[in-house]
């Protein structure tokens, strides 16, 4: 059912609703009372486009199984898509775009790669559209689901400083392994992990950024590029993910000038909790994918069914180092229930 025939829905009587409803090819899945959706009246068969940021790597995956175990309990169908890369902007535009015109959509979840296209890409339009993984500015959005990307990278970068100094560093600098240069996600931690780092009295090497795109064969070539320029070593290497962070101690794992470096990445993946406990990633910002999957198709059922929805859903993120690393595995290897995820 699309969005547009939904609205024409609430014109006709309740039992001539539900026979349309019927015919419309909703999901056979759905709790059969199809004709109390657009009262408000319970969860159903509404069609939702989900546009990732890009569907090729391991986070995503988690994002897509939590959007999955949400279908399963609401009935909704799920149309999930995303970009070969974090920098194939003009494919994400092509799927939004597509997407907002097809008709058949009930609502939209994005994961913009630039916040600035997906609110040009959505002005105007009447369907509802929700903002999950990075935010955006939208008169049209009704809610974002995700977490503080500036304040999550804060406590990681307290906590690198804090595990630096039990390493036995004294002087604690950080090297920065950044994202996509510009992307709002990636600036946020970016000028997270400094605030913590700072904060915490190490010191942020803020002229030396080095932008990986958030893929880990470029950090590995500016993890060289930082032994290159610090054969010293250095305290911490923070990066905007756990592909850049696993990258990065990979490359050193031969430096004894890094033996005692603390690599912090961001996202909190099955590898990296591998990488972990193998002593190559130190720590993560851990994010729940699946929450936030599962959360954005629970709130846009919610909001389609009439309810108050707010604006911002936090899905909270935790630290997650060699202590926690076992235990933290095996709630991510239960929510995937076996599907496999991408290799590293």
């Amino acid at each position: 059912m699309s969005y547009l025939k939904k609205i024409g829905a609430l014109f006709v009587s309740s039992a001539l609703m539900a026979t349309m409803l019927a015919g419309c090819g909703g999901s056979s899945s759905g709790s059969g009372d199809t004709g109390s959706q657009a009262e408000g009246g319970g969860d159903g068969a509404y069609n939702i486009s989900i546009v990732f940021k890009t569907t090729s790597n391991e986070y995503t995956q988690y994002m897509m199984a939590g959007a999955e175990k949400a279908a399963e309990e609401t009935g909704a169908v799920l149309d999930m898509k995303g970009a070969t890369s974090e920098t194939a902007y003009d494919e994400q535009q092509n799927m939004i775009e597509t997407d907002l015109h097809a008709n058949k959509y009930d609502a939209m979840i994005i994961a913009p790669l630039q916040g600035d296209m997906a609110s040009t890409l959505v002005s105007g339009t009447d369907m509802p559209i929700f903002a999950i993984d990075t935010d955006f500015d939208a008169p049209e959005k009704i809610s974002f689901i995700g977490i503080g990307q500036h304040d999550a990278a804060a406590s990681g970068g307290e906590k690198a400083v804090e595990a630096a100094k039990a390493a036995g560093w004294d002087k604690i600098e950080a090297a920065y392994i950044a994202g996509v240069q510009g992307d709002s996600t990636a600036d946020a931690r970016r000028t997270g992990f400094q605030e913590g780092i700072d904060g915490a009295g190490g010191m942020f090497l803020a002229d030396e950024v080095q932008y990986a795109d958030a893929v880990a064969d470029k950090a590995t070539v500016c993890m060289e590029g930082i032994m290159q320029s610090h054969p010293e070593g250095l305290a911490i290497i923070a990066c905007h993910n756990d592909d850049c962070a696993i990258a990065a101690a990979r490359a050193a794992a031969n430096n004894p000038a890094y033996a005692k470096t603390i690599f912090i990445g961001f996202d909190g993946n099955i590898t990296a909790a591998q990488s972990i406990l193998d002593g190559g990633e130190t720590m993560t910002v851990a994010q729940s994918g699946y929450d936030q999957g599962y959360q954005a198709v629970k709130t846009v059922v919610a909001h389609l069914n009439g309810e108050q929805v707010d604006s911002f859903v936090d899905c909270g993120t935790k630290i997650i180092d060699i202590d926690s690393a076992e235990d933290y595995m095996a709630t991510l290897k239960s929510q995937m229930d076996g599907k496999a995820v991408a290799a590293q």
